[in-house]
């Protein structure tokens, strides 16, 4: 429901408004055409979704994967519907991580430019620090020098800092008496100078294919601009990905039943080899160290072709589990061999009571750095999939978003937090509180609220909530 609410962009009066009066494309119709088969990843849809901006998703942009001529990109497209495509600080984010993602990857970057600029009221959390707007163009810049080619399209009225976005590109197309691109629109130039000027004259597709040579191509329509960069992409000497000669063999067990498997109840672990046989080709896996360390599951697969390590949670991440897991990402690192981390954690042991258990404390403590710093030194790309809870250090060790797993993608169930609320001290029936406990029952409802899928992905501490059963694709 929250992924078709995300599809209406600014809603339906906004839609029309768009497509109807000003004539132009939605930015979905927009991929459609640009990309081969119309087919994208969207990453971190939900962003933004219960931030305090309004009603609307409050992005303001699309971010994805997808192919044009066979050639893998990032795409960062504007979404005007949603408050004219007017950035937010959260746009700002998840245009920063799609950069990210390019820069990794060295994927070609695809801007769809119509936007508004910054939204002023919040200027001070959009533009003045490092990480705020200025560092898009500073990405820009590092990406050309790193030799990762960059295209937009001015589709619509790109203004001050969506100025400099296609400007800095290495070819852009504009859209005649659609796409207008100027650092201030005429309404300021009213008010600096007293002068009436149209947005035409001011920044239209003429005068910046004819006159001041910031756009490359001049595209009539729409649908023509998007057949231009598709030819710009295939100019790039960028290698097409190859067709796979056949296709990978499904799992014995139906992927849809994923959907049945994802755990809600997180006092006690899912044995995750169920998940794997639903997961990975012909449901084959060389498991490593099958019968040490069994509360973390490790081995070797295929999905979708692709030979992966696996590395899954199935239970306590004990000393010799932690030890185990520590040994297989150094092998995965040595054979440059992709690892999937799939985080489930085990509900945490309670404290030492003597100096026995005290020492076996210490031992995993010791075992988990360990595979922390294998993990974090593995020079291979990582994928990190929540299929339930994540609390505290499992989620270190297990590559959580502090150890920029290249994606890192959630089930609708998952739980992400430091604690687990359930383990805090119990509180007693309603009426009876004193000042402590209701400081402690507020604290673990917010805890609760905070630990979501859903309040993650909002603010983009992730790439995003998936459903079980589209898992393999994703």
């Amino acid at each position: 429901e929250l992924l078709e609410r995300v599809k209406k962009g600014g809603g339906e009066n906004a839609i029309l408004r768009h497509t109807q009066r000003n004539k132009k494309l939605f930015v979905r119709e927009r991929l459609r055409l640009l990309l081969d088969r119309g087919d994208f990843l969207e990453l971190s849809p939900l962003a933004g979704l219960d931030m305090p901006y309004g009603d609307v998703p409050a992005a303001g942009c699309l971010t994805g994967i997808g192919r044009i001529c066979g050639v893998w990109c990032v795409f960062i497209a504007s979404d005007a519907t949603v408050k004219g495509g007017t950035i937010y600080p959260i746009g700002v984010k998840k245009q920063l991580r799609a950069q990210e993602i390019a820069m990794e990857n060295r994927l070609l970057s695809v801007h769809l430019v119509d936007s508004g600029g910054a939204f002023l009221p919040l200027q001070s959390e959009l533009f003045p620090d490092k990480l705020h707007g200025g560092r898009i163009f500073y990405n820009e810049a590092i990406m050309s020098a790193m030799g990762i080619p960059q295209v937009a399209v001015v589709c619509g009225s790109c203004v001050a800092g969506g100025a400099y976005v296609p400007t800095m590109a290495e070819e852009s197309v504009i859209i005649d008496e659609i796409g207008t691109l100027f650092l201030a629109g005429p309404p300021l130039v009213k008010a600096a100078t007293g002068e009436d000027v149209s947005p035409e004259d001011l920044g239209g597709a003429r005068l910046h294919s004819q006159v001041s040579g910031c756009s490359d191509h001049f595209a009539p329509s729409e649908e023509e601009a998007y057949e231009c960069i598709r030819n710009v992409v295939c100019t790039l000497n960028r290698e097409p990905v190859p067709e796979e000669d056949r296709e990978p063999d499904s799992p014995l067990y139906s992927p849809e039943e994923l959907l049945g498997l994802a755990p809600l109840d997180y006092s006690c672990t899912l044995p995750v080899k169920l998940i794997l046989s639903r997961l990975v080709d012909g449901s084959r896996f060389q498991e490593f160290k099958a019968t040490y360390g069994t509360t973390l599951v490790t081995g070797f697969g295929h999905v979708e072709g692709h030979l992966v390590g696996i590395v899954a949670n199935d239970g306590e991440l004990a000393h010799d589990a932690a030890l185990k897991g520590s040994h297989f990402v150094q092998l995965c690192g040595q054979r440059a061999i992709p690892i999937l981390f799939l985080q489930n954690t085990a509900p945490q042991p309670a404290g030492p009571a003597s100096i026995s258990q005290a020492e076996a404390h210490s031992k995993r403590l010791k075992a988990q750095a360990s595979m922390m710093a294998a993990v974090a030194c593995a020079a291979v790309p990582k994928i990190t999939l929540v299929t339930g809870g994540c609390f505290g250090s499992d989620s270190y060790v297990m590559c959580g978003r502090s150890f920029s797993p290249n994606f890192l993608f959630l089930w609708p169930n998952a739980r992400v937090a430091l604690v687990d609320s359930r383990h805090l001290p119990t509180v007693p029936p309603a009426g009876d509180w004193t000042g402590e406990e209701l400081e402690l029952k507020q604290l673990k409802a917010k805890l609760e609220e905070e630990s979501s899928a859903f309040y993650s992905s909002s603010r983009l501490w992730d790439d995003g909530i998936i459903l079980p059963q589209d898992t393999r694709k994703v």
